[in-house]
């Protein structure tokens, strides 16, 4: 039985003009505020939930009711938004 030949294949290299222009060590770093701003929005929005929880329901606001675990939660949503600029 004569064996199989092998082919050999080009490397592939896409086009010079749909390649991406900005690479990973061209990107500016993030701003130092960033990460700060990210983390304090976590300890706030752990901090209104506990307050919240803790007092019953009646602080940090009585009249929102629910609403404060809106808040609470929203601040942690915004620190995931802002964690995911992050570089």
């Amino acid at each position: 039985m004569p064996k199989s030949q092998v082919r050999k294949k080009k490397v592939y290299t896409p086009p010079t003009d749909v390649r991406p222009t900005a690479t990973a060590s061209t990107r500016k770093p993030s701003p130092v505020w960033l990460p700060i701003s990210a983390v304090a929005l976590i300890v706030f929005g752990i901090g209104w939930l506990v307050v919240y929880y803790l007092s019953e329901q009646e602080y940090p606001v009585a009249s929102w009711q629910y609403w404060n675990l809106a808040v609470g939660f929203g601040a942690m949503v915004g620190s995931l938004i802002l964690l995911s600029r992050w570089r």
